[in-house]
């Protein structure tokens, strides 16, 4: 598998532990993805130029969101709406 693809991989998981507020401290979060701390920050370093706004909340051990965000990385069908369906229709 491509390096990039695993990266990918590696930040949606990053995703879903911080939406879940259960990532728990950076070792353990390193540990529980398989890389290091330093790999670990560098992922978390890269979301943040991507605008994601990770913090680490030490009341609950865990990296979390200030804000609501969504993470999406792939190609998805273009969804049509009304006025785009009207100029198919001659």
């Amino acid at each position: 598998m491509s390096s990039i693809i695993k990266h990918i991989q590696i930040i949606d998981r990053i995703d879903q532990l911080i939406r879940l507020q259960a990532t728990g401290s950076p070792e353990v979060f390193a540990d529980r993805l398989g890389v290091s701390k330093t790999k670990l920050y560098r992922i978390l370093n890269t979301m943040k130029a991507l605008n994601a706004p990770i913090v680490y909340d030490m009341t609950l051990q865990s990296f979390i969101y200030q804000e609501e965000v969504n993470f999406a990385c792939g190609f998805y069908e273009k969804e049509i709406n009304s006025n785009e369906l009207n100029s198919f229709v001659w």
